[in-house]
């Protein structure tokens, strides 16, 4: 059986951002991220590496909030894939970071073929 530490654990919103780009990525019909702020309604699928810019961490008194910008690949049913990528995101929080969840919201910024 584990102990409990005393302290208080803090999760930086870049972690948080991390886990939830990877979960996002692991989740079928989802192509990549994109930054919110797309230009000219042009979105750029980011690299990897900055998987973060395409999602914001908000946090709230109960909890986080979770926004995703994202690409969905064609073909695939937009409401599923954004349901599935919305208990994707929950889980990965979950067990993770151990975070209360307040709102996940995707946005849906294109859609391409893969």
């Amino acid at each position: 059986m584990a102990e409990k530490v005393a302290g208080e654990l803090h999760v930086a919103n870049d972690v948080l951002a991390d886990i939830v780009g990877y979960a996002a990525l692991e989740c079928y019909g989802v192509v990549g991220m994109t930054a919110p702020n797309a230009a000219d309604g042009i979105a750029k699928l980011l690299p990897a590496s900055r998987l973060r810019r395409g999602i914001v961490v908000t946090p709230e008194d109960e909890g986080i909030k979770v926004e995703l910008y994202v690409v969905i690949e064609y073909g695939t049913n937009i409401s599923t894939v954004s349901q599935n990528l919305t208990d994707q995101v929950r889980f990965a929080l979950d067990e993770y970071a151990r975070v209360p969840i307040t709102d996940v919201q995707i946005h849906v910024q294109d859609i391409r073929v893969r």
